[in-house]
């Protein structure tokens, strides 16, 4: 996989409000050097858009189908596509 920049769009389901999980979030993906966003939707599902290089959006994916990420994720669908370099960092919403 080569590093070009790429962007993460994903809906993620379960328990994953009142838990932490759009902080944790926010937490890896700083970690990861990505920027975007992350915030709760009124349907109870968290929405994300993370733009970076190619392995660490795979990473964040991983992350979140993995036991580390907080609550209970059901599912998460996510698109990938290209970046569009629309952020300066990456912020919890709402």
């Amino acid at each position: 996989m080569t590093d070009e920049a790429l962007r993460l769009t994903a809906r993620i389901t379960g328990v994953v409000q009142g838990v932490g999980f759009r902080y944790w979030t926010a937490r890896k993906a700083n970690e990861l050097l990505l920027k975007g966003t992350v915030r709760n939707s009124s349907d109870g599902s968290v929405e994300l858009v993370a733009e970076g290089e190619a392995s660490e959006v795979s990473h964040l994916t991983s992350w979140l189908h993995s036991t580390q990420a907080p609550g209970r994720v059901a599912n998460v669908d996510f698109e990938v596509s290209e970046a569009t370099g629309e952020f300066d960092d990456f912020r919890i919403l709402g």
